[in-house]
């Protein structure tokens, strides 16, 4: 099996039409990790982990007509999961549907990092994946970011590194070297893995680019 990384722009007849303006709403990331419509009511209901200011959130949800229900579970002062049952517009059962083929799956987590930037993952037979970028409406920007065997690093952050490298990173944490303010040293974490500061230093450099740029959907 092989598998894609998309990157699509929304139009905005597909965007939710919340009443702020983005760059007001300050909210940063969203990671829709289960979803299910329920094709008697035409609703569909979803658990996301959203990366934002709470409060203004919950208000902007609220807000919209299309929104039955919206329950936070707070994780930390701007991390929560949100759980909501909203109406299938005829926007989202369009952008759906370029999904809804045979031989195709979506990976979650399907991540938003803005009302108009949409980032999946996307599992299939080749032949499938080859027709997936055509049925996609016109006005729906699509960059391929990558199409290969599929990669289990693109689903979780830590599935990124080696075993070597995620050793590196819990040492680190176990050091206190990722304490804020900082409790250990680079000298302590170098000395627990048994290497110099030099190759430490470069294990957690590396750790550290990847793991943004797993969070950045790079």
């Amino acid at each position: 099996m092989r598998s894609t990384d998309l990157t699509l722009r929304l139009p905005e007849r597909m965007q939710l039409p919340v009443r702020t303006l983005e760059d007001e709403l300050e909210f940063h990331r969203e990671e829709l990790l289960s979803w299910h419509v329920d094709p008697e009511t035409k609703r569909v209901r979803f658990l996301s982990l959203i990366v934002g200011d709470r409060d203004a959130i919950r208000e902007t949800a609220v807000d919209l007509d299309v929104v039955h229900r919206f329950d936070l579970t707070p994780i930390d002062a701007d991390t929560f999961y949100a759980y909501a049952v909203m109406d299938v517009r005829a926007a989202d059962a369009t952008l759906m549907g370029a999904f809804d083929e045979p031989g195709l799956v979506i990976v979650p987590p399907i991540v938003y990092t803005g009302r108009e930037r949409v980032h999946v993952t996307v599992l299939g037979e080749p032949d499938a994946l080859a027709r997936l970028v055509e049925r996609f409406p016109e006005d729906v920007g699509v960059e391929v970011e990558r199409v290969s065997d599929h990669q289990r690093r693109a689903e979780t952050l830590a599935g990124r590194l080696t075993a070597r490298q995620f050793e590196a990173m819990e040492t680190a944490r176990e050091c206190g070297y990722y304490d804020v303010p900082r409790s250990g040293s680079l000298a302590e974490v170098a000395s627990a893995l048994d290497c110099s500061e030099s190759a430490a230093s470069t294990l957690l450099r590396t750790v550290e680019s990847k793991l943004v740029d797993a969070a950045l959907r790079r």
